[in-house]
């Protein structure tokens, strides 16, 4: 695209003339001009001259601009008028003389929570009108956001952006980042859009507004995108009340946003619980007298503008205007009659005054005299000297550096910077390659080493929702297995406790810096303590000193004594939560069988019998073959397992 200031002093379509440039885009230049039919001022918005060639642009174009000319709105920006030129096609726009939202927050100007829900508020009410419509803006951002002189929201370019995106131009390198920093997650997934798009990028413009910067911001465009697909707007403490309609406003889910003439509803709801805003320092318009048309491309005229020197009285002391670098045109030739006979009555007057010429060269003498000194205490024949660069270097390698000029240094209040080391200068004033007389000073800021960034709490998330929130102010997350600990209060897989550099719980830490996070592990188990040996009321006070209950049971045992523990279950040793029953096993001894009945049996089956109940055969008293007629201990008598057993036999 050519210089935007080359084009000033055209006349567009006949009647707009160019006058002054107010901005320049990746596809578009923007300029202030006058009406000269209903002589007043708009603003042309002139795109890029590849787009005249470009036949499916240019069709959509016809199409949008027509439905942008039909929106009337106190909260759009009106399109009064479109044309093509050979240097491209036009929109001619309402001019809006309080500047953008961008110009605001380029000035370091953050809203307050009132402030931008009105502007949220009033914005939104404009989409609702063009949604309506069956118009989407697909563009919403800061620079498209305009204010009226007294701080009204007018959304500007509606229709612009979509025949762009359906042409054949493809914007500079670069121009693709700015604009993925406002679309909505289906805008990056390339799925058909309508007005919650815009919702959802008008949210992302008041998170901005607030805080400073837009989230999910990447280094590439690509990296943007996809950093916003899934992800839901992080807390910021800025946002205050509006966090959660700003919260469903920017849902990645766009079946849970809602349009345009909800979302203003809410806002305005909202607004009308807080303090009533302050109005924003918009700029004032830019106020130009309106210049007779016939003077575009006249000789002696600049486009449009004579060049006579400001403050000279015409056809007195000024008698040459300038057409260009080849052509000198006198001034007679376009005075008016009046300033002729002015001329003329001085030209006499002199005449009959010739006594006077002696006293004005005087006169003129001393005042090149005085003019003389006043140059000299100005400085004005002290030589210059462009300014070399001195940012990065430390305040002694840049008083070296400037030594040769004759320029002096001094250091104003240090600045935090995340790209220059404390210690080394991040700024100078005036800036490299500015002309500076020699004895003149360069202020410089030197480096205080990194910003410190606010530590936010983490408590009631996991690891996941601290390293967003940490992300949001500049640091990182490390959630190491070894930091996690028991909680009795804080569920599992949620923030304990973080620290930075030794510090609990830190407040602050430097940009970049990570903090480190401890994790719940849960309440912290029980271990079942040794009993075995011990009576059951011993066992009991043990479990119930480690937060553990007790219950009875008996077992046999031929290793236990009788009344002692003999195990418990869960097993001594194991690991349970607080308050967990356990069965505490008292032995009963060794265990019991009764004698079986094995008369008439041969010795042979009546062993077999015994063996099954855990008894052995002792002594056979009869002949070995015989049947058995009775046993000691009788038949149906308790004994102990493993008892032997006499037979009897006949």
């Amino acid at each position: 695209m050519p210089l935007i200031t080359d084009a000033i002093g055209r006349v567009l379509g006949g009647r707009y003339r160019l006058v002054s440039p107010l901005g320049v885009g990746a596809s578009a230049q923007v300029f202030l001009a006058e009406d000269v039919s209903l002589q007043r001022h708009v603003a042309i918005k002139l795109l890029q001259p590849g787009l005249a060639n470009d036949q499916g642009f240019l069709k959509r174009f016809r199409a949008e601009a027509r439905s942008a000319a039909a929106l009337n709105h106190p909260h759009i920006a009106r399109v009064f008028d479109w044309g093509e030129e050979e240097g491209g096609p036009y929109l001619v726009l309402e001019y809006l003389g309080g500047g953008s939202l961008l110009d605001l927050l380029e000035r370091g100007v953050r809203l307050s929570v009132a402030q931008a829900t009105q502007v949220a508020a009033q914005a939104a009410r404009g989409l609702a009108h063009a949604h309506a419509r069956g118009l989407v803006h697909r563009d919403i951002k800061p620079a498209n956001l305009l204010f009226d002189d007294e701080g009204r929201v007018r959304v500007a370019d509606f229709g612009v952006a979509r025949a762009l995106a359906e042409g054949a131009w493809t914007e500079p390198a670069g121009a693709t980042v700015g604009t993925a920093r406002y679309a909505s997650p289906e805008q990056a997934q390339g799925l058909v859009l309508d007005g919650r798009a815009d919702v959802y990028s008008l949210a992302l413009v008041a998170f901005e507004s607030l805080t400073g910067y837009v989230p999910f911001v990447l280094d590439t465009a690509m990296g943007t995108l996809a950093a916003r697909i899934g992800a839901t707007l992080p807390g910021h403490g800025a946002l205050g009340p509006l966090q959660p309609v700003l919260g469903e406003a920017a849902s990645p889910d766009v079946a849970h946003r809602p349009d345009a003439s909800t979302f203003a509803a809410r806002l305005e709801a909202l607004g009308a619980t807080l303090p009533r805003p302050q109005a924003l320092p918009v700029a004032g318009p830019v106020r130009l007298a309106m210049g007779p048309p016939t003077m575009a491309g006249l000789p002696g005229t600049e486009h449009g503008v004579p060049t006579m020197a400001l403050g000279t009285t015409p056809g007195v002391h000024e008698t040459r205007m300038t057409a260009g670098p080849d052509q000198v045109f006198d001034v007679d030739a376009f005075e008016p009659p009046s300033w002729r006979r002015r001329r003329a009555v001085e030209s006499r007057e002199r005449r009959r005054r010739p006594w006077t010429s002696a006293l004005v060269a005087l006169v003129i003498l001393a005042l090149v005299a005085a003019g003389l000194l006043v140059a000299l205490n100005r400085g004005v024949f002290t030589p210059s000297h462009p300014v070399p660069r001195v940012t990065g270097m430390t305040l002694a390698e840049a008083q070296h550096t400037i030594a040769g000029d004759h320029f002096s240094i001094v250091a104003g209040p240090k600045v935090s910077s995340i790209s220059v080391k404390a210690g080394h200068i991040v700024t100078q004033r005036p800036g490299p390659g500015a002309s500076l007389k020699q004895g003149s000073t360069i202020t410089v800021a030197l480096s205080s080493g990194l910003p410190i960034e606010t530590i936010p709490s983490l408590l009631g998330v996991g690891c996941n929702g601290a390293t967003r929130l940490l992300q949001v102010n500049h640091l990182k997350a490390s959630c190491p297995a070894a930091a996690a600990g028991y909680s009795a209060s804080v569920p599992i897989g949620q923030v304990i406790n973080w620290s930075y550099d030794n510090k609990l719980d830190a407040k602050r830490a430097p940009y970049g810096a990570t903090v480190l996070i401890a994790l719940s592990k849960g309440v912290q188990p029980k271990t079942i303590p040794n009993v075995q040996g011990m009576t059951y009321a011993q066992a009991q006070a043990a479990l119930q000193a480690d937060g553990l209950q007790a219950t009875e049971s008996s077992a046999s045992s031929t290793t236990t004594p009788a009344g002692d523990v003999d195990h418990t279950s869960p097993a001594i040793g194991a690991q349970v939560p607080p308050g967990t029953t356990v069965t505490v096993y008292v032995s009963s001894g060794p265990p019991t069988v009764v004698v079986p009945n094995v008369s008439g049996d041969t010795v042979s089956q009546a062993q077999q019998k015994l063996a099954q109940y855990g008894l052995s055969v002792g002594n056979v008293y009869g002949p070995k073959n015989g049947h058995v007629f009775t046993t000691v201990p009788d038949a149906g008598q308790t004994v102990t397992q493993g008892t032997a057993v006499n037979l009897y036999t006949s």
